[in-house]
């Protein structure tokens, strides 16, 4: 055999010097812990209840035979938590360090547990009682960290290092800048999550000036599967663009109102709470609701009128606009009459009686009757600008919404559901409709192609705020389709024609299937 030629037991002593499987699962083991630490990391930092791990352990406690539960909490008793969890950690890490020790013959199989692990945390997260967006978002963190640590740990011990030990080099730089890097982002998480609960605790110390809202007799129809007229602030939906709910102390909030005005004002939260404060019922839509969604709700607001500030600040009759902005940069572009004409556009300070919640905005958010959120909700709002939409872009509109977005008439079924088994005889049907700046002035409801029949309206305090509505009606044995319908105060009846949120909101009529036994 020449020189030059290595026999094949050499080869493979080549290939195991230069990427000994012990050192490849080291890797896999790191890119593990990073996973997870900042998946933890994300979790703090959006303040979700529960973290992929927890989640994960949770679904493992739920699955395990009830006797083997007995057991383990007989001898592992307060500690059984902690057992849980850490063992729930090790698995992965045991898991994560062999298959990357596999690598050298099969180069997916990493990639293939990640995605497998992923799918497993993220089916525990949404098939917790209380999923969270931020528990989810957490999830593709620690996956998409373990992918990417491992590549970048594994480069130079896979690569042949030349004889000069620059591969071994390369690997300590990459080791430390991972370390560093994971170490660093999970400290911020864990500052971030801190700042928020300084702030949770803050909004719990408040007591404002303002009363909790009694709904008017006859508003709230106490029908069963019709939710409340007034919705919790639990309840509430849920939708902005932020990662994370920026963390604001009232002592540190701040209001600039400046652009076209004659002058420039700079409000504090304590000078909004030294006003009179306002109080008003107002429904709040979202333009992404589709009909028959949920993405509405009521709510009592209590704030102060932005009307108000802006006559102090003197607008320039040539405006006809706001620019909204928030804390996180958001921003959206309000009509100027919205916040002039006499509604209750406010600068709300508290939601049902009680500070703002943290993602709703807290400490200040603006609340517009008649408008959809997306050009006038803003929460955490730091600044307002006085101008004209042809000055300026906005963050929706920038992605092809409409300029002004104001609520259609729209009505929904809630009782019964699309699927539902019922009883022949009389069956109520229910829901709700709004048309904020009009009122609504009827509901009617029509049963299998049949003809229309006006339902019963609730007691509404203004034109604001939605209304429930019922009807009963008999119905035979079979598949029954109702069909609903309002009618707003300027004699405008929702059409049939279906369109999209996009750009400025939904139409159509909502519509429900059943069955009568």
């Amino acid at each position: 055999m020449s020189t030059d030629q290595q026999a094949p037991e050499d080869l493979v002593g080549e290939v195991r010097r230069v990427a000994p499987r012990w050192l490849l699962a080291c890797c896999g083991l790191l890119a593990a812990l990073a996973g997870v630490a900042l998946s933890q990391a994300t979790t703090w930092a959006l303040r979700a209840d529960l973290s992929p791990v927890e989640a994960v352990a949770a679904r493992v406690r739920d699955l395990t035979p009830g006797p083997v539960v007995e057991t383990a909490l007989g001898v592992l008793g307060t500690a059984g938590k902690p057992v849980l969890l850490g063992g729930t950690v090790l698995v992965v890490l045991a898991l994560c360090a062999y298959a990357a020790s596999l690598l050298r013959r099969l180069p997916l199989a990493a990639d293939l547990l990640f995605l497998a692990l992923g799918a497993v945390g993220f089916l525990a997260v949404v098939t917790d009682p209380s999923p969270a967006a931020g528990s989810v978002l957490a999830v593709l963190v620690g996956l998409v960290t373990w992918v990417v640590v491992l590549r970048v740990l594994t480069g130079p011990v896979l690569d042949d290092p030349p004889a000069d030990g620059s591969g071994r080099r390369r690997f300590l730089v990459r080791l430390g800048v991972v370390v560093g890097g994971v170490a660093a982002l999970t400290l911020a998480g864990r500052v971030a999550g801190g700042a928020r609960r300084g702030v949770e605790s803050a909004r719990r110390l408040l007591r404002l000036p303002v009363s909790g809202g009694d709904a008017p007799g006859g508003a709230d129809l106490g029908i069963e599967g019709l939710g409340p007229w007034r919705t919790p602030n639990s309840d509430f939906y849920l939708i902005h663009t932020a990662l994370a709910a920026p963390a604001i102390r009232p002592v540190e909030w701040q209001l600039r109102i400046h652009g076209r005005v004659q002058r420039e004002l700079t409000l504090s939260y304590a000078d909004l709470l030294d006003r009179k404060l306002t109080e008003a019922w107002v429904t709040l839509t979202c333009v992404s609701n589709e009909v028959g969604g949920d993405l509405v709700g009521n709510a009592w607001w209590s704030g102060v009128p932005v009307r108000e500030l802006l006559a102090e600040a003197g607008v320039d009759p040539e405006a006809d606009a706001v620019l909204q902005t928030s804390a996180d940069g958001w921003t959206c572009g309000t009509p100027l009459t919205a916040l002039t004409d006499g509604r209750d556009a406010l600068l709300a300070v508290a939601m049902n009686g009680r500070p703002l919640p943290v993602d709703h905005g807290f400490p200040v958010r603006m609340v517009v009757p008649g408008l959809y959120g997306y050009v006038s909700a803003t929460k955490w709002l730091v600044d307002l600008e006085v101008s004209r939409f042809e000055d300026f872009s906005a963050y929706w509109t920038e992605r092809g919404w409409g300029e002004r977005g104001p609520v259609k008439t729209q009505s929904r079924i809630d009782v019964p559901r699309s699927g539902a088994n019922l009883a022949a005889g009389p069956v109520t049907v229910a829901g709700v409709a709004w048309a904020q700046g009009t009122g609504v002035r009827g509901v009617e409801v029509q049963v299998d192609g049949g003809p229309w029949r006006p339902a019963v309206l609730g007691v509404v305090p203004s034109v604001d705020t939605w209304v429930q509505w019922s009807l009963r009606v008999d119905l035979e044995p079979g598949e029954h389709r109702v069909v609903c319908r309002a009618t707003d105060a300027t004699d405008y009846t929702q059409t049939p024609t279906r369109t999209d949120v996009i750009p400025d909101g939904a139409t159509g009529w909502h519509e429900v299937s059943f069955n009568v036994d």
